[in-house]
């Protein structure tokens, strides 16, 4: 599967553009604030019916104008498909799959498979629990159906919920009836995503570890981040942190009813939940250095990725934002060694140094297209 051609019409700095891509690497160069990171938001449109970057979609819309077009031609298993996003402000958007519109976006999920690498992938590691939830919603989503859709029932029950429990306190008075009347909806959906998202933990590992190790490097791959080294004593881990690992979920809305109306918000569920990422069994926010850090979000997103691949039985596009910046030729270089292989599809990268990046994939003799930009305009 890859993207073979994008076409953008008023979307955030592109007035009117065509471009067609390499079924593997495809860099976008220039200076920041050219709009470079606004082509891979563009791709991510296509995919998560969203921007990866800024959630308001009429924000998305070229100043002074009044809609926004995105499509996509995609090649899937040798046929042609073609995605289309459009927004016009103060409408609803459009998303169709070749001409056919959808009837919920939801059902477009997981069509195009996708992982972004970028630097906001910092607040995985500093940022609060949900953030890391949206991380684990996001992988299961695009690989199952059941998972998304039971998610954003149980979403729309807690809200119903949580008004409920306001109301109570704004009236002074409580009916234990109609609370068990969401309670009964939410139980049981509680119960499945947790218990989805317990799997997912598990089967998931072993694709971290595998690239955390190999980042960190042994032997001869220790020149790879070669500040970011680990001794052969450190271990990472990534653990699922939920309320209902060891309790009962039912029994949990019962014995939190006090807090609840208390503080008028539901405290029990798996809206609760976290990851927690460690290092030698200390958090990797405080004891970690940056090198570890890097790394260990870099093994988690090539992690996903593969994954994704597994699960889906093809190999998602992958987004590389920006993620060079802080780094030295050598660690550039050991990434790209890394996505250039076989287990890696196509691949769209930023990158401000045009001459670095276009070398590195010379001397890999990988197969690219290189595009420069410069105001919203593209030279390829």
């Amino acid at each position: 599967m890859f993207l073979q051609k994008l076409f953008l019409i008023n979307f955030k700095n592109y007035r009117e553009q065509e471009l067609r891509f390499s079924p593997k690497f495809n860099c976008f160069v220039g200076n920041n604030g050219e709009g470079k990171t606004n082509l891979l938001e563009a791709i991510h449109y296509l995919s998560f019916c969203k921007s990866f970057f800024n959630l308001i979609d009429s924000q998305n819309i070229l100043h002074d104008t009044a809609f926004f077009v995105i499509q996509g031609e995609f090649v899937i298993k040798d046929k042609t498909e073609n995605v289309y996003c459009g927004l016009k402000r103060g409408e609803k958007k459009q998303f169709k799959l070749n001409q056919k519109e959808y009837s919920r976006l939801a059902e477009h999920i997981g069509y195009i498979p996708l992982v972004v690498v970028s630097p906001m992938d910092e607040e995985l590691i500093t940022g609060g629990s949900e953030q890391r939830r949206k991380f684990i919603d996001r992988v299961i989503s695009q690989f199952d159906t059941d998972y998304l859709d039971k998610l954003i029932i149980y979403n729309k029950i807690l809200l119903h919920r949580n008004a409920l429990l306001k109301r109570f306190a704004e009236n002074r008075y409580f009916d234990k009836i109609e609370l068990e009347v969401w309670d009964t909806q939410l139980i049981p959906l509680g119960n499945e995503i947790h218990n989805k998202r317990m799997q997912f933990v598990q089967n998931f590992n072993p694709y971290f570890q595998k690239y955390y190790e190999q980042i960190s490097g042994n032997g001869a791959d220790n020149e790879y981040f070669t500040n970011l080294r680990i001794t052969n004593n450190e271990q990472v881990s990534f653990v699922y942190d939920s309320q209902l690992n060891d309790n009962n979920f039912e029994n949990l809305i019962r014995e939190t009813i006090v807090k609840d109306r208390s503080i008028q918000y539901t405290s029990a569920g798996i809206h609760k939940d976290d990851l927690v990422f460690n290092i030698n069994d200390y958090p990797l926010k405080k004891f970690g250095s940056q090198g570890q850090q890097k790394t260990y979000l870099t093994a988690l997103k090539f992690a996903e990725l593969e994954y994704l691949k597994k699960m889906k039985n093809t190999n998602p596009i992958l987004l590389l934002d920006d993620i060079f910046d802080k780094l030295d030729e050598t660690r550039v270089t050991r990434i790209m060694e890394i996505v250039g292989s076989p287990d890696f599809g196509q691949i769209f990268i930023t990158d401000t140094h045009k001459e670095r990046i276009s070398d590195i994939l010379e001397k890999q003799n990988a197969e690219f297209k290189m595009f420069e930009i410069k105001k919203g305009s593209v030279v390829e």
